[in-house]
Order: C-alpha cells, then sequence, then structure tokens
C-alpha cells in the first residue's frame, strides 16, 4: 500500500503542476481574478496534499491501517474539495450552475482535516 499511497501522492503533484499551468496561462483569459484566485486554491491544496501523501507513504512508525485510513480520507477529501473548488471557479464557462454541488466544498475540507487528525491522533497515542 505504501507504493500505491506514493504513486497517487506522485500523480495528484502532477495534475497539480499541469492544472496550475493551465490556470495561470489558458484560463486568465476567460474567468475573472477572483475566480483564477478561487482555481489558485485549489491547486494549493491539492499539492500541500500531494505532499502529504509522498510523506505518509515513507513514514516508518505508523500502522498500514492508519496509513489506509488516511490515505483514503485525503483522496476523497481532495477529490471533494479542489474537485468542486475548480468546477465552481470555472462555472461561467459551463451551462450547468456548479454553485448548487458547492456544498460538497466544505465537506472535502472536513475529510483533509480528519485526515490529518487522524495521523495526529494515532501517532500521539502509539505507544
Amino acid at each position: 500500500m505504501n507504493k500505491t499511497i506514493l504513486i497517487t501522492g506522485l500523480i495528484i503533484g502532477l495534475l497539480a503542476v499541469i492544472l496550475g499551468a493551465f490556470g495561470a496561462h489558458g484560463l486568465k483569459r476567460v474567468i475573472g481574478p477572483e475566480e483564477i484566485n478561487t482555481f489558485e486554491t485549489g491547486i494549493k491544496y491539492q499539492m500541500y496534499h500531494a505532499l502529504f501523501l509522498i510523506l505518509l507513504s515513507m513514514l516508518p512508525d505508523v500502522t498500514n491501517g492508519t496509513r489506509n485510513i488516511v490515505f483514503y480520507l485525503v483522496v476523497v477529501g481532495l477529490i471533494l474539495f479542489s474537485g468542486s473548488i475548480y468546477f465552481l471557479a470555472t462555472n461561467a464557462l459551463t451551462s450547468f450552475n456548479f454553485k448548487k454541488i458547492g456544498f460538497i466544498t466544505p465537506i472535502g475540507g472536513t475529510l483533509l482535516i480528519a485526515g490529518w487528525g487522524y495521523l495526529a491522533f494515532s501517532v500521539l497515542t502509539k505507544k
């Protein structure tokens, strides 16, 4: 599972760089500065959590059970959080109103917090 977590972190990081370049060069012509700022927030959190997953894959004293729980919390959280932010930032470019699904952003954020919290709790209570 460590290799899966590592590869997932690397792919998420790669996608963050690609999306960042797309936002900086492609989207600036078609959406406003506020939407670009929102899009960049999604990219920042995606990259932070890509690095977190890479680190998680290498932590020696974390059990596989804890590692798996944190991994799934972070991946699902990122999909909901950053994914919804990308759609909300580019809402004007589509016919679907993504503001209707904006409620999933804080759910994703909560899952990201839960991943960090679960890892912290696991480390603090390990004997």
